[in-house]
């Protein structure tokens, strides 16, 4: 299996732009870089790995990397089925992904959350089924949600959108089509009377 970082590998003037920005990310991921870089080719585990989920996700697309798209599509395939989350031991201190559940409203993005009028009361329903988490160095990067299908979203934290300088925006405009949408907020009522 080939990894994420196979593009760093290249020459500097052939490097591609999806994965300059991977380099970028210091501190415990340069240790899973050169985990990846050790891998090179191998024969396909049975399992996902979980370093190189950690790299595809702190991507600023997992789908502009040709390595990271068989492996983030086997984890969605394996979260669905309720199979564990994978781990990955060389990530070091502060490096870290894991997997929750979408609960709406409480766990779901405002952009993504329905409610349904029923005969007790509204129901809150999530357009993504749950939510992978990137932290980076102990602190939030990316947020990657996703569905039984496959269709993915990723949140990007201020401090990995300053990291990458460009990152995927579905999330970003998708967010802004929302608060397009919702009515302004009511004029603070008086209260001198």
């Amino acid at each position: 299996m080939t990894t994420c970082l196979t593009s760093a590998r290249r020459s500097p003037s052939r490097r591609d732009a999806a994965a300059t920005p991977i380099r970028r990310i210091r501190g415990g991921v340069a240790t899973l870089t050169t985990f990846a870089a050790l891998m090179g080719t191998s024969t396909p585990a049975a399992a996902v790995d979980g370093c190189q989920v950690l790299l595809c996700l702190a991507a600023p697309s997992w789908r502009a990397i040709p390595q990271c798209v068989p492996t983030i599509t086997q984890l969605l395939r394996d979260l669905a089925r309720g199979k564990a989350f994978p781990s990955c031991a060389m990530a070091g201190s502060g490096n870290t992904a894991g997997h929750a559940w979408a609960i709406a409203p409480s766990f779901c993005p405002p952009q993504y959350t329905r409610v349904v009028d029923g005969p007790n009361g509204p129901r809150y329903y999530c357009d993504y089924t749950g939510a992978v988490s990137v932290t980076i160095n102990g602190t939030p990067f990316a947020r990657t949600w996703w569905t039984m299908d496959g269709n993915t979203v990723t949140e990007f934290s201020p401090a990995a959108k300053a990291q990458l300088g460009r990152w995927d925006t579905r999330f970003d405009d998708d967010y802004a089509a929302w608060i397009a949408t919702q009515p302004p907020p009511a004029p603070p009522a008086d209260s001198s009377n």
